[in-house]
């Protein structure tokens, strides 16, 4: 999942005032991406590329990925979270997440109506199902949802991540090729039917630092990722890996 957003240069914020759900009695937490003109501003390719870190990953042929040199030991990343429950949370199509203060709906108008079909038209599939952004479009939280047979090739329908694989061997599902790999974590969550699996991955690649958590329900695997440059991380890395990891399945 390497894609997250890109940003035309005309782009306007919109308030960070609760996304209004196409279907308000149904919870639904939950990125987008729109073509970039011939010129664009310093900002503007950065918040692209980092928008491009967590979609490509699903776009392109996951069994092709493959990890780069040997990591260094993995941190303890997960020992370095914020209380996120003062935070606005979003409810999506089957999921909820946390969304860092100061961070702005990102997703454009037409992104809300993908997905649903017009006179027997075949629907146009969402590239994001959530997608916010810091003020100056720098650090991005993005979420993702695709069937998760696009992923890996089954004929049973995945009912946990662990269908799709260990937490080792789905880091080639959704980490990209060439990173370095800082942290991967299983996490269990409790549920009323018994416990679900979340997988959690911290890696670098170019300038970029990214963590994400994907989880899979009913056949859809559901990715929550943010990303920030690099020099960045040290000073918001907390908040962005709390928000990724208050990822909910519904």
């Amino acid at each position: 999942m390497a894609n997250l957003l890109s940003l035309s240069p005309h782009h306007h914020h919109h308030p960070l005032n609760p996304p209004q759900n196409p279907n308000p009695n149904s919870p639904k937490p939950t990125l987008l991406a729109t073509s970039l003109p011939s010129t664009i501003s310093k900002r503007q390719f950065t918040f692209k590329t980092t928008s491009l870190c967590l979609v490509s990953l699903i776009t392109q042929n996951p069994l092709a990925q493959a990890l780069s040199e040997p990591s260094p030991p993995l941190k303890p990343v997960l020992s370095s979270l914020a209380n996120t429950k003062s935070w606005f949370q979003f409810f999506g199509d089957g999921f909820a997440i946390r969304v860092p203060p100061q961070f702005e709906d990102i997703m454009e108008p037409e992104d809300y109506s993908a997905g649903l079909s017009l006179y027997g038209d075949k629907a146009k599939p969402k590239t994001f199902a959530a997608r916010f952004a810091s003020s100056d479009g720098s650090e991005v939280l993005s979420v993702v949802v695709r069937p998760s047979n696009q992923l890996k090739i089954t004929f049973l329908e995945a009912k946990d991540i662990t269908d799709l694989g260990s937490l080792k061997e789905a880091a080639k599902l959704f980490v990209p090729g060439g990173t370095t790999l800082y942290s991967a974590r299983t996490l269990k969550i409790k549920e009323d039917e018994g416990y679900r699996t979340y997988y959690f991955y911290e890696f670098g690649i170019d300038e970029q630092h990214a963590a994400l958590v994907a989880a899979v329900n009913s056949g859809k695997a559901i990715i929550a990722g943010a990303t920030a440059p690099q020099s960045k991380w040290d000073e918001d890395g907390v908040k962005l890996r709390s928000a990724t990891i208050s990822l909910t399945v519904l």
